[in-house]
């Protein structure tokens, strides 16, 4: 008897795929079948999937990039893509589809309607996405990874909160070590591809601090390619040693190692901080159309475990004196590191590996 089979639909950001490899790792350990189901750009993410996880690309668009020509063709390419799936899926039967978000995840999504596959949707915010709010009502199940989670009026959510990675889950709730007098590490994460933002004013924040402070820190700190250069000079000049790169591969070992972490409010970035444990202080992207962001932050902030720094009132000045507040006093940053832990969900795979296995043993709806 063949294995069951689990298919995946992500979007191309870290924020749809991170979830979406945590499930993919669980459901393979217990004999599943995975498949993903993505565009190009989001296949560049699946690097970091089992290596027995087929990809399928396939045609999928935005409303929100390209010109009008673009946008004319948006819902052509949308319906080549579900043409694509609905073939795929005949020729080898999912048992339960799961969708993460994000353009790329509409056309497995709508075939499973149309097929009337066992199928539920994830999301990691707490505001629904664009994609998981037409498909909200479409679904066997919504799971919330962050709580509470605005949703359609009628639709239930179940709180599973948001899979981490094995790397992060291995590291879950490890030792931290408060700020001293001896090296402290600081992560700067922007999102997946950095952080304008705080590649202009972290630097400049930095070098506002007491030389005592500056002279004990490594900073982690993930840029654009375009910005490494002068985020670089900007460290040098005051003073702190940097490993500024384009992206940062192992996350969870520089999360280990740090005494802050400042960060956008992106749900995978709240989900790590959280499992492993350490203050931050967060950013919530101003551009996000919903502000899902803040809603993201609300828990770590609400347990103290968080500072929130609006980007419209994010300066140097500003910055520099939260990093200072916590890492000048150890007792404050310990138990910033112990309220993130406490809203941390280490068991989130967990959980949605028990939803997917209880979806497959029901008739869709």
């Amino acid at each position: 008897m063949a294995a069951p089979l689990l298919l995946i639909a992500a979007g191309g950001t870290g924020g749809h795929m991170f979830p979406a490899q945590a499930l993919a790792e669980a459901m393979i350990a217990r004999g599943w079948r995975v498949r993903l189901s993505t565009d190009a750009r989001g296949a560049r993410f699946a690097g970091g999937f089992p290596r027995a996880v087929a990809v399928d690309q396939v045609a999928s668009a935005t409303f929100a990039r390209g010109g009008l020509v673009a946008k004319a063709m948006v819902p052509f390419r949308i319906a080549a893509g579900v043409g694509a799936a609905v073939l795929a899926q005949l020729r080898d039967r999912p048992d339960v589809v799961v969708g993460f978000g994000g353009y790329p995840s509409i056309p497995a999504l709508a075939a499973a309607v149309i097929l009337r596959r066992r199928r539920m949707i994830h999301e990691q915010n707490g505001v629904l996405g664009r994609v998981n709010q037409v498909f909200a009502r479409r679904v066997d199940a919504v799971a919330c990874g962050t709580w509470p989670t605005a949703l359609p009026a009628g639709v239930e959510g179940i709180h599973t909160g948001n899979p981490v990675r094995a790397a992060v889950l291995e590291r879950a709730g490890a030792g931290y070590i408060p700020p001293g007098d001896y090296p402290m590490g600081i992560v700067v994460i922007g999102g997946s591809q950095g952080a304008k933002v705080l590649s202009d004013v972290v630097p400049a924040a930095v070098s506002l601090l007491p030389g005592d402070i500056r002279r004990h820190l490594r900073i982690s700190h993930q840029a654009r390619t375009e910005d490494i250069a002068r985020v670089e000079s900007a460290y040098q000049a005051a003073g702190v040693m940097a490993d500024v790169v384009p992206f940062i591969t192992d996350v969870p070992r520089r999360l280990c190692e740090a005494q802050l972490v400042i960060s956008r409010a992106g749900a995978s970035s709240i989900a790590d901080i959280s499992v492993i444990g350490r203050p931050s202080i967060l950013v919530p992207l101003a551009a996000a159309i919903r502000d899902e962001q803040t809603a993201n932050a609300r828990g770590l902030v609400e347990a103290g475990a968080a500072i929130l720094v609006p980007e419209a009132q994010l300066d140097a000045a500003t910055l520099s004196g939260h990093i200072a507040a916590v890492l000048t006093r150890p007792a404050v940053a310990m138990q910033m590191s112990l309220a993130a832990l406490g809203q941390g969900r280490p068991d989130a795979t967990a959980r949605l590996v028990a939803l997917v296995e209880r979806l497959a043993g029901k008739e869709a709806a």
